[in-house]
């Protein structure tokens, strides 16, 4: 238990967006995926998940990992109401339409409250995603539902200290989402083959030193004098112990910083991929447009839009 306690200790944690949504037209997107965790309350209505469509029941929760990918129906929707998940997007006011807690608890409508947050170990790997966890349901808990609750209910107000308290809601909450996981001992195997790299300092050395150079030369070569490895073993011992090569790491890490350039500041996409690395801008546009399923230019619209709403 000692070894979970530091885990947690390593997590940094930031709250992104959340909202409570009446779902005004059902539908199924296919592909459902957030750059973020996201954790989704169902209050009154449907909510299905998965390929088999997994019924979530009212006072539930869908967790779904950031950059995971999964089918999720909001509301009663048929074959003819799926979409993939670049189109909702596009489409998104159509189907969920933002209300307070005050609309919820009158509503006769399907209604949902969507949560999404970072959590990263050292501030650089993204956590419940590097565990190989999928999206599952949470039963049960109702003390997780009721700090998801409260994380939106601060969120709209306009008080002193509301950036503070959603703070510490939204670390409550990931500290509730670990202890659900350890004490229904669920994805025991992916927490225990893919949490390996929290005891290695070589490791730790390798993903800060990522981060900090996230523009410059991140060859094997390079992380091998970082590791005190020989170049020919890096990948192969950085694949060990996470499960993925260094570069595909890299690569990831490079797109996350793109989406935090895109929503926090004015650049230009050029310079955005040279600032993580890609001297050649059209590779830069394909690669990220596979990797979150819309354009960076669509990417920054979106989240100024969600900006602007919160």
């Amino acid at each position: 238990m000692e070894y979970y306690n530091k885990v947690i200790e390593s997590v940094g944690v930031r709250y992104t967006r959340g909202n409570n949504y009446k779902v005004e037209r059902p539908v199924t997107v296919t592909d459902y995926i957030e750059p973020e965790n996201s954790v989704i309350l169902l209050h009154q209505g449907t909510l299905k998940y998965g390929d088999e469509q997994e019924l979530v029941n009212e006072g539930e929760i869908l967790f779904v990992p950031a950059g995971r990918s999964c089918k999720v129906s909001f509301g009663q929707a048929t074959k003819r109401n799926e979409m993939s998940n670049d189109s909702f997007l596009d489409n998104k006011k159509k189907h969920l339409q933002s209300i307070s807690f005050k609309d919820i608890k009158n509503a006769d409508e399907d209604c949902v409250t969507l949560v999404t947050f970072e959590a990263k170990v050292f501030d650089v790997v993204n956590f419940f995603n590097s565990l190989g966890i999928p999206p599952f349901i949470i039963r049960f808990n109702d003390r997780l539902a009721a700090i998801i609750e409260d994380v939106v209910k601060e969120s709209e107000q306009n008080i002193p200290g509301k950036e503070r308290v959603i703070k510490i809601h939204t670390e409550l909450l990931v500290v509730e989402l670990v202890r659900h996981i350890l004490k229904n001992r669920l994805f025991v195997e992916e927490m225990s083959t893919n949490s390996t790299y929290f005891k290695d300092p070589r490791l730790i050395d390798m993903f800060n030193y990522i981060k900090k150079n996230i523009g410059g030369d991140l060859s094997n070569k390079v992380l091998a004098k970082v590791a005190n490895v020989s170049e020919d073993y890096v990948g192969q011992y950085f694949k060990m112990l996470t499960g993925i090569n260094p570069q595909d790491y890299i690569e990831y890490q490079r797109m996350e910083a793109a989406v935090e350039l895109l929503r926090t500041t004015k650049k230009s996409i050029r310079d955005i991929g040279k600032e993580v690395g890609y001297k050649d801008t059209a590779y830069f546009c394909r690669r990220f447009k596979m990797m979150y399923g819309l354009p960076a230019g669509k990417m920054r619209r979106r989240e100024s839009l969600i900006n602007v709403q919160g």
